[in-house]
């Protein structure tokens, strides 16, 4: 009985400890101002395009920037509007911490395709088929995209493709440049092997670089890489390859 007493008279002096130190770690005092601001990119693997200066000047622009103000009186909600309006940014979380900070978790836009139009367009192109600016500070390799792309054309159908190089780590590293030529017919420009795979149209290129790999590993890995010039799979269930001349 005594045992069970004590026992309560612990826990309850748990849980009296418990209610005071919460109560005084969310305890805010009035005069509490943020003294950093401090930015998370949530995608690493492209950290780099969105720097806490270039953060820090936006809200400054806009007269938001949180640093120096009362935290009572930073909305961490007009952070985020603002924040989310940037060419680069796709998703960004704002909160205070009881450190007297604001701290921001970001998630960029990723870039899959780089293109560069023979009509003068210049453009990133995003995972979400949306179009990114050319000063997006890519670090990451990309397909390059040539020749005649419609702005539609790349937002629907090379969006797709590109997102496909991205999850296929094979094709991604081999893919160095996509052309576009007339009534939106497409090559490929390999990293390896002096040759062009012609696609034709888009459709089934699932299956048509399916075929193109095993190629490669039947054929081109025997008579040598450079042998052939142009390697056409446009009708996905046979290909046709063209001599390199002597």
């Amino acid at each position: 009985m005594i045992k069970r007493i004590l026992l309560s008279l612990v826990m309850l002096l748990v849980i009296a400890y418990l209610v005071v130190a919460v109560t005084a770690f969310n305890r805010k005092p009035d005069t509490q101002v943020c003294h950093d601001l401090e930015l998370i990119i949530k995608d690493t693997v492209y950290a780099g395009f969105i720097t806490k200066k270039e953060v820090a000047t936006l809200l400054e622009t806009k007269g938001i920037n949180p640093v120096g103000k009362k935290m009572e009186r930073i909305r961490t909600k007009t952070l985020e509007k603002e924040l989310s309006k940037h060419p680069l940014i796709d998703q960004v979380e704002c909160y205070k911490t009881p450190s007297g900070k604001v701290r921001m978790e970001v998630t960029q836009r990723i870039p899959i395709l780089r293109v560069m139009s023979a009509n003068g367009d210049n453009y990133y192109l995003d995972n979400k088929g949306t179009v990114m600016p050319p000063d997006a500070k890519c670090v990451a390799h990309l397909a390059i995209v040539t020749g005649n792309v419609e702005k539609s054309f790349a937002m629907r159908d090379l969006y797709k493709f590109g997102v496909f190089l991205q999850s296929n780590p094979f094709w991604d590293a081999q893919i160095e440049q996509i052309h576009v030529l007339s009534g939106k017919n497409v090559e490929l420009v390999p990293r390896v092997g002096d040759h062009i795979i012609y696609l034709g149209k888009l459709d089934g290129y699932e299956k048509k670089l399916e075929r193109v790999k095993m190629f490669y590993e039947k054929a081109l890995n025997r008579v040598g890489w450079n042998k052939y010039s142009r390697i056409n799979v446009e009708f996905g269930n046979q290909i046709i390859c063209t001599k390199r001349e002597q």
